[in-house]
């Protein structure tokens, strides 16, 4: 490849990591150009998944800032540029990786920090945005309808005990109005 050629890719690359949201190494040595294929459908639209030359994307890696990949750029590359969330990427190379052995997940970048196979493991097995803003929109709901009933239910009780005084109190003051 000529010079321009390798600055015009590295310059791609490193616009690539900078522009992505997490990025993960993989080799993927004996899989064929459909399963790659399938891959990347099943990474979905949000997330490039590249086969990169080592000595280029290790240029690019450290000029976007990125050292996680240090030593481990060898033999068949690819990469993982996702741009959508990290944990539904994962997700889909973790499961894909169990369907296809061949498929090995090295390392991986997120939020600044350095993440190997197991990282990204850890949130592929996490539960997606979605699910764990239900959750938390559950447990909401559930607390505030917990304080809803028990300010109903003081607010009945203040009612209650204010109630036969003030009836009793009102009374003669209506007397008094009538005559």
């Amino acid at each position: 490849m000529a010079t321009q050629e390798k600055i015009a890719a590295v310059s791609e690359l490193k616009e690539r990591f900078s522009g992505s949201n997490a990025v993960v190494l993989t080799e993927y040595r004996g899989l064929s150009v459909a399963k790659l294929k399938e891959l990347r459908r099943a990474l979905g639209a949000e997330t490039e998944y590249a086969v990169v030359k080592n000595t280029l994307a290790g240029i690019a890696a450290k000029e976007a800032g990125i050292d996680a990949f240090e030593g481990q750029l060898a033999g068949p590359s690819a990469i993982a540029f996702i741009n959508g969330e990290f944990i539904d990427a994962a997700k889909a190379l973790r499961d894909f990786a169990k369907e296809n052995p061949q498929l090995i997940i090295k390392s991986g970048y997120y939020e600044g920090e350095a993440l190997d196979e197991a990282g990204v493991n850890r949130f592929a097995n996490l539960e997606s945005r979605e699910v764990l803003l239900a959750k938390v929109a559950g447990g909401a709901k559930g607390a505030l309808s917990k304080i809803a009933r028990t300010v109903d239910a003081l607010r009945i009780k203040l009612e209650e005990s204010e109630g036969a005084p003030a009836a009793a109190e009102e009374a003669p003051a209506a007397e008094e109005a009538a005559e």
